[in-house]
């Protein structure tokens, strides 16, 4: 019988062991989407418990707890740290199968040298040792990302942002390249008439003139553009529930426009329509500058609505959805190819039943002009769990080429989730070396593990010119 997190977790064989220790581990990170906030990479933050680096804003702990049976006060209400994180030690030991139990005890082990299993009766000690290594300098925010042999962060932006912390961190000569993501699903966000035309007033704010227009507004964003790209930026993200494909003229998008400055409603084919337009523009502007385009499909969020009007969005009460993908996505990306106008780009799924569509749509549009131009992106959200990336990895094998795979991401908020790199590298090389050793691969070391290295690292580096 294994261990529990020893060396060899999730290695099963001598051949999976032999890639992750001497081709997979030592591999540098880029973390290339993530909602790390900025400001704290900036200020190099320091937190004062484990419960701050841990608990806060963690909406995937605060599921589990609730699930448990913890009383709201114990994750987003006004219990004091510590009693926020004895509940979440109560919970540890019911979340076994589910990845937060694999998770939790990396993130331990890893960071802080703890290899007792987290319960109600290793609670005090391991919070007491956790936090005082928070107090010494190298468990700065900075000094964090150095210990995971992080290179590259890309943030998740909105257009309006200053990018201030972006600036100062690049003026600080930080070791980590901190990189600006342009993510704009607000500036195309009309269902909620209010909400839109306020945004629009926050973006007259930030270029210091009117946007009466369809033009005048695009022009705005493009500047926008322009800005992320000047601090660095190179790729642009969405999260769609699908992707938005309709016909539509560009006399149609700016009446919808002016409608809607107006304060009036649209009809849901005015909505489709003026998504579909700005999507459009936003790939072409990433197209003409060669960054990539990402797109996070498949979610059903904020599903429980009065704890919406509670607690607000992205505090775990989101799914995934069922949402038809492949005519609408053929048709976007098809549009885009037939003007020569399509940017690296990587679909993420939510869906487990469309890996394969997924995984199919990306050869339709693979031109030869980039290895692995149109990438099937890791396992997200709900997904990216052993289960779901041997799913996503083994889609992608079999209807594709995984030795261009761009790898692994944390698409995370806390400075903790870095061995969630380590998790994909250990079940990546398991893959392989079962492979090995069942005859299913050759015995050839070296090219596989070459393989590896590139799939952790190298393929990112090249593919976005890091």
């Amino acid at each position: 019988m294994k261990n529990f997190l020893d060396d060899n977790f999730l290695l099963q064989t001598e051949t999976a062991r032999t890639l992750f220790h001497e081709y997979a581990k030592q591999m540098p990170i880029i973390d290339y989407h993530c909602h790390l906030p900025p400001d704290q990479i900036a200020e190099d933050k320091s937190f004062e418990n484990l419960a701050q680096i841990w608990l806060y804003g963690d909406h995937y702990k605060w599921r589990a707890m609730r699930t448990n049976g913890i009383n709201e006060a114990y994750c987003t209400g006004d219990k004091s740290d510590y009693e926020k994180y004895e509940q979440w030690a109560a919970t540890v030991p019911y979340t076994m199968r589910n990845p937060l139990y694999h998770w939790t005890h990396l993130e331990l082990q890893r960071y802080f040298g703890v290899n007792e299993v987290l319960n109600p009766s290793t609670a005090k000690d391991i919070y007491e040792k956790c936090t005082a290594l928070l107090q010494t300098p190298e468990y700065s925010v900075r000094g964090l990302l150095n210990k995971m042999n992080v290179k590259v962060v890309c943030t998740t932006d909105d257009p309006l942002d200053s990018l201030e912390y972006h600036q100062k961190i690049k003026e600080d000569g930080v070791e980590v390249k901190v990189l600006p993501t342009f993510r704009p699903d607000k500036a195309m966000a009309v269902e909620n008439v209010a909400n839109f035309v306020a945004y629009v007033g926050k973006l007259e704010a930030v270029v210091g003139r009117s946007l009466s227009t369809l033009g005048e507004y695009l022009g705005a964003l493009k500047e926008r553009h322009d800005f992320f790209a000047e601090m660095g930026g190179k790729l642009s993200d969405h999260g769609l529930e699908q992707i938005y494909a309709e016909d539509y003229t560009e006399d149609e998008i700016a009446a919808i426009f002016l409608k809607i400055k107006g304060g009036s409603e649209l009809t849901l084919e005015e909505q489709l329509k003026f998504k579909s337009a700005m999507l459009i523009h936003f790939a072409i502007w990433d197209w003409e500058k060669g960054w990539t385009q990402q797109f996070h499909l498949g979610a059903l969020r904020n599903n429980n609505l009065r704890a919406m009007r509670e607690l607000g969005p992205d505090t775990g009460w989101d799914s995934i959805g069922d949402f038809d993908q492949g005519k609408a996505l053929s048709k976007f990306l098809g549009k885009l190819d037939e003007n020569n106008q399509l940017a690296k780009t990587i679909l993420y799924n939510l869906n487990p039943r469309d890996n394969e569509l997924m995984a199919t749509m990306i050869g339709n549009f693979n031109d030869g002009s980039v290895a692995g131009k149109i990438q099937f992106g890791s396992g997200w959200w709900f997904l990216d769990q052993k289960d779901g990336m041997e799913k996503q990895i083994n889609a992608l094998s079999n209807l594709g080429l995984l030795s261009r795979f761009v790898g692994m991401l944390t698409d995370s908020r806390s400075f903790l989730s870095f061995p969630r790199h380590e998790y994909f590298r250990r079940i990546l090389c398991n893959i392989l070396g079962n492979d090995v050793e069942n005859g299913e691969l050759p015995n050839d070391i070296p090219w596989i593990g070459k393989m590896v290295q590139d799939i952790c690292y190298n393929n990112a580096k090249e593919y976005f010119g890091f």
